[in-house]
């Protein structure tokens, strides 16, 4: 999805899981045709967002935006995280499509993040289920 001029932006939505099953269903049943501008990734509530783009997790982002690692190992080293620890975060990241975690030589793993920016989809009201 795009933003402002050529600036890739992951669309996040906050919706409760049923909210999103029943979103799912309608657009099986062809009832709703999701835009371009809906959320991509759906999490159940902020906590669990604000969990996974900690500030911490956020240095994590730009971080490897910045220093493009060529693999775990030397992000670490970057970050100062232990690499068990920045494997499991980075494949929580991966699960809401923030990082890629794509495969080099070797066994050697290389997180990318291909967003230029991350925009919340708030809804101030919940709808009726």
């Amino acid at each position: 999805m795009s933003g402002r001029k050529g600036e890739k932006v992951l669309r996040i939505g906050i919706a409760s899981r049923a909210e999103m099953r029943a979103r799912t269903m309608a657009i099986a049943r062809g009832e709703l045709k999701p835009s371009p501008s809906d959320p991509k990734v759906w999490f159940t509530s902020l906590e669990s967002l604000a969990q996974v783009l900690s500030s911490k997790n956020q240095l994590l982002l730009e971080t490897i935006r910045r220093t493009q690692p060529g693999s775990l190992k030397e992000l670490a080293e970057l970050s100062g995280r232990a690499e068990g620890n920045l494997s499991r975060t980075l494949r929580t990241m991966a699960r809401y499509g923030l990082v890629r975690l794509d495969k080099a030589e070797g066994r050697r793993i290389v997180a990318v993040v291909p967003w230029d920016r991350v925009a919340l989809d708030l809804p101030l009201e919940r709808k009726a289920a």
